[in-house]
């Protein structure tokens, strides 16, 4: 290939504000690669076009903030599930409500749609699974099983079976039509957070908190391979379209695998931070992260990325048709049997009438009052949504989009000031606008005046209370870029000896504990911590701590639980979220047996131990009660934040 220029690998696209307030959740539509939905602590759903700065549509309802969103297949519907547990799903193309579904009693934690059929799953935090029909406004089946929240749902390609994963640390395949488990996969030892079905093998996918990416197969139940290479965890997988590889998103890089044997194809270093979600369109691949209310799109062209090895490894050749090819190689899997002619009846029925679109209760003719899709940008939507023809209603969008040329010194700054339209201020929908009367009273949001974070969040790129310009003498011209070394360095030091104490006081801290802890007393090393009386300290030997969970006594409780009642009300997000997960630990492995050993009945004679024990664990229990009631007032938070705090809430109930 001959080129007058050379270009990137991988580029920054685009930048959005998309909330007045913080991001919460976002997926991309896979048909398209071209259609983005945001949710927000604002209790908005917002709808994009990929690389477009303009909101299309605002689809208001929900009353708590957006946990979780999906796109179905041919990007028609969107489903929407918020921290109340309630369910909406709008039709885009008609712009209105269609369903509201209501069942989960917390957070829902994931979301999709059938690949045929009005049908939609539901995870959530209360760990139950749901499967609805969008039809008919009802709860067709329960799924239980898991006994932690449910991060990820995938319905297979024929629509046969659903597969979940979960923070418990499995993947479960369920069979829908029996309505019963089909297998439990075993393997992982930290939450899942995403599971993906080969798009015609029967080979499933999941990716880990524990760094992990493992390869099922769903025909003799069992690991075909594992990769455990990675220093981050997996957020988000997809495979490619024709199944030759699959692309696995990390902090700030792109990996392709195959997985017989399992290795690595290529990594592709993309600054996209923490990725959210990954869609294939034009071969570039498209992915989004988000940072408080800024959403930001990527993409990585294929074309130059290698995605398989050698043809003796046996993987799919790279220049088949992207249809669903006959295995190859190794390749001895079953493909999925899709139906051909059924699969398009259940789509149609929402075009049958009028009638059908809406619920007969007086419910849902509330809802329909309630919820509206407020359309921002009639031209685009007119573009995307109103079908030009019954065949394709697809807009457009076969040109890839151009990438920048390799020679750009900077590429995340220098790739959005390439693209007029990304570094301009989106304009928010007519909700988001400064003026707070033009704000039509549906959903509360937070003001655009900034103000102090009440919590410190623990991702920030400065730290607070300093700004990178105090450090730098004031530039007079603008042009004028180049600082004499000498004045830099004086503008650098300046409260350069009063940080040194403090980290050189921070390391004589942590080694005395350290020196503690080399004895092999874990009890006397946290009460070392505590007693020099430093919160950060006892975060640091926390997290240390929080990764094994073998080392926790119920002596160690009684030390640690009057530290976790400050850390819970700290305005540091990383306190909060370590003291989060040291209570949620000690509730899962210690609070029935504080309850069974507080409920038993009095011993006869004396029993030194057991009394002891029975101490223990009224101290225990005093500290949970007292810890219970911030946790009770901080489960409102919006975000991660009340989340985390929600699921301890359900864990506590025992308590109240």
């Amino acid at each position: 290939m001959a080129g007058a220029v050379a270009t990137k690998t991988a580029w920054k696209l685009q930048e959005i504000t998309a909330h007045s307030s913080n991001v919460s959740s976002l997926v991309l539509g896979k048909s398209s690669g071209r259609l983005l939905a945001t949710g927000g602590d604002d209790c908005r759903v917002n709808i994009w076009s990929v690389n477009k700065p303009n909101c299309i549509m605002s689809l208001t309802g929900h009353t708590t903030p957006i946990e979780s969103l999906q796109i179905n297949t041919n990007e028609e519907l969107i489903v929407a599930g918020s921290q109340s547990g309630s369910i909406r799903v709008w039709d885009l193309e008609a712009a209105k409500i269609l369903r509201t579904l209501l069942g989960h009693k917390a957070n829902i934690c994931s979301l999709d749609f059938h690949p045929f059929g009005s049908f939609v799953a539901s995870g959530s935090l209360d760990t139950n699974i749901k499967l609805w029909d969008v039809r008919r406004k009802g709860c067709v089946f329960r799924y239980k099983g898991h006994t932690e929240a449910v991060r990820c749902l995938r319905f297979s390609p024929d629509g046969k079976w659903l597969a979940s994963a979960a923070d418990d640390h499995t993947v479960k395949l369920w069979d829908l039509a029996a309505g019963k488990i089909m297998f439990e996969f075993t393997g992982h030892t930290g939450p899942v957070n995403i599971v993906e079905f080969h798009p015609n093998e029967y080979l499933l996918a999941s990716g880990s908190s524990d760094r992990t990416v493992r390869f099922w197969d769903l025909e003799k139940f069992q690991v075909v391979s594992c990769i455990e290479e990675e220093a981050t965890p997996v957020r988000c997988v997809l495979f490619n379209p024709d199944g030759c590889c699959l692309y696995s998103g990390f902090q700030d890089a792109l990996r392709v695998y195959g997985w017989e044997p399992e290795r690595c194809f290529d990594v592709v270093l993309v600054n996209w931070g923490k990725v959210a979600d990954l869609s294939i369109c034009n071969n570039q691949l498209i992915g989004v992260s988000f940072v408080q209310s800024t959403v930001s799109s990527f993409v990585v062209d294929l074309s130059r990325v290698t995605k398989s090895g050698s043809i003796p490894h046996g993987l799919l050749r790279d220049n088949e048709p992207l249809v669903p090819p006959t295995p190859t190689g190794s390749s001895l899997r079953r493909i999925y049997d899709r139906p051909s002619t059924s699969c398009s009846k259940p789509q149609r029925v929402k075009h049958n009438s009028e009638s059908e679109r809406r619920s007969p209760s007086s419910e849902d003719d509330r809802d329909e009052k309630e919820s509206k899709a407020e359309i921002q940008n009639a031209e685009d939507y007119k573009e995307i949504f109103q079908p030009k023809n019954a065949i394709c209603r697809t807009p457009p969008r076969n040109e890839p989009f151009p990438a920048p040329p390799e020679d750009e010194p900077v590429t995340a700054k220098e790739a959005v000031k390439s693209n007029p339209a990304a570094d301009v201020q989106t304009p928010l929908p007519k909700q988001e606008l400064p003026d707070p009367v033009q704000r039509p009273p549906i959903a509360s949001s937070t003001p655009l005046t900034r103000t102090e974070p009440s919590v410190i969040p623990a991702a920030r790129n400065e730290p607070i209370g300093l700004k990178a310009s105090d450090f730098l003498p004031a530039v007079k011209n603008q042009s004028q870029t180049e600082l004499v070394d000498e004045e830099a360095m004086s503008q650098i030091r300046k409260g350069h000896e009063t940080m040194c104490v403090v980290l050189t006081s921070r390391h004589k801290n942590l080694d005395t504990v350290r020196a503690v802890w080399s004895t092999g007393d874990i009890k006397n090393s946290v009460d070392s911590a505590v007693a020099i009386n430093d919160l950060s300290v006892v975060v640091d030997l926390l997290n240390i701590v929080n990764q094994k969970a073998s080392l926790w006594k119920l002596d160690l409780c009684t030390i640690v639980l009057p530290q976790i009642e400050k850390l819970l009300q700290s305005k540091y997000e990383s306190y909060v979220q370590t003291g989060c997960t040291s209570l949620k630990l000690i509730l899962q492995r210690f609070l029935p047996l504080i309850t069974d050993i507080l409920a038993a009945p009095p011993s006869v004679g004396v029993d030194i131990t057991r009394e002891e024990r029975l101490h223990k664990c009224k101290l225990c229990y005093k500290q949970l009660k007292n810890i219970s009631n911030i946790v009770k007032n901080k489960s409102g938070l919006s975000g991660r934040h009340g989340s985390a705090f929600r699921e301890l809430h359900l864990l506590m109930a025992v308590l109240e």
